[in-house]
């Protein structure tokens, strides 16, 4: 039988390429390559597309000719630049493992909507939607979701700090991880901190602190038909959760220790999972998620927020918790693939 032939797309232009990169080696360990042909098409800080032998930390040294999706469907699949001219690749599959910005937001999703080549993972829409935390948490409310209050400052804008309880926490409206997210604990740091968040994105959310356990469920899977993975919660010596922040995340965090499954009991573990699955349908997602929320000391549960292309680093929080529930990484790989091609989790 001939091998799969898909396109794995990592790096990118966002604040998140380097967690992208390590996310693809994590793929490349785990890609049985007897069902699947890779092509990995790396892009670069600067946003060059390359056909790269793989996802190595030096990539772009390596072996590497210009490369691009093609968006016109009548010459479907990646356009490699050989000696001069486009030589055509055709591809059954592409596998989005890019986080942040023009990888997570819906703009790679439109592309891919353009090739007509079936794409694992969120399609524009919901990927979009959850990227803007604002507008995941005003579907999510018309839901019947809780969600924290928040208020939200435009580009060239300001708010009167007088008018919020603190403390709160500020962060890029459409930013992955914990980039530019600041806690402020008194009104004279609110607007140094909107500077910090304006280094990301002219749009800054302002949101009231959810005194709860951090808490999080890993979905994988298509309408109702939904895998859970084992919850996880997020245990803080101090501070608050940084993901990425690390200089050296493969040893772990200095102020947050992941433990799954969550020390948490059986009726909050489910009412979490429910949640997430509620979450996932109301923002339409599709293929794989990780719902992030704060579990109250009074048993309720509140959206943090959505990553649609979670990371999937060996220290990432959606493949530990999906092994935690019996799914290895290639296992998850297998399924993603089979819900892109044929929408039914395998």
């Amino acid at each position: 039988m001939d091998r799969l032939k898909i396109g794995i797309i990592f790096g990118g232009c966002s604040e998140e390429h380097p967690v992208s990169v390590k996310s693809a080696q994590e793929v490349a360990k785990s890609l049985d390559t007897e069902m699947y042909e890779p092509f990995w098409i790396g892009i670069t800080k600067g946003g060059a597309w390359k056909l790269c032998d793989g996802p190595a930390e030096d990539w772009e040294n390596g072996s590497c000719r210009p490369a691009v999706l093609s968006p016109d469907r009548s010459l479907p699949g990646l356009l490699v630049l050989e000696q001069g001219r486009y030589e055509t690749i055709s591809l059954d599959l592409v596998l989005p493992v890019l986080h942040g910005k023009l990888g997570e937001d819906g703009a790679m999703q439109g592309l891919l909507e353009l090739s007509g080549i079936p794409y694992a993972g969120c399609d524009v829409q919901s990927s979009a939607l959850c990227m803007d935390k604002s507008l995941a948490y005003v579907v999510a409310s018309s839901a019947g979701i809780a969600t924290p209050n928040f208020w939200t400052i435009p580009a060239n804008e300001n708010i009167d700090p007088d008018q919020l309880t603190y403390p709160v926490f500020v962060k890029p409206a459409r930013s992955g991880s914990s980039f530019g997210v600041s806690k402020v604990s008194r009104k004279e740091e609110l607007q140094s901190a909107v500077e910090t968040a304006r280094r990301y994105d002219s749009k800054v959310l302002i949101e009231e602190a959810v005194v709860g356990s951090e808490v999080g469920c890993a979905i994988l899977g298509n309408d109702l038909d939904l895998i859970t993975g084992e919850v996880d919660r997020i245990a803080l010596s101090h501070g608050f959760f940084r993901i990425h922040q690390e200089s050296d995340p493969e040893s772990g965090s200095e102020n947050s220790l992941p433990i799954v499954p969550a020390d948490i009991s059986a009726a909050s573990r489910s009412l979490v999972q429910e949640t997430a699955k509620a979450v996932y349908r109301a923002l339409g997602c599709r293929g794989l998620s990780r719902v992030d929320m704060f579990l109250k000391d009074d048993g309720t549960v509140v959206l943090n927020e959505v990553n649609t292309l979670p990371g999937l680093t060996s220290y990432s929080r959606y493949p530990r918790m999906m092994k935690a529930a019996g799914l290895p990484l290639a296992e998850v790989i297998d399924r993603i693939v089979s819900l892109a091609l044929t929408g039914k989790v395998r």
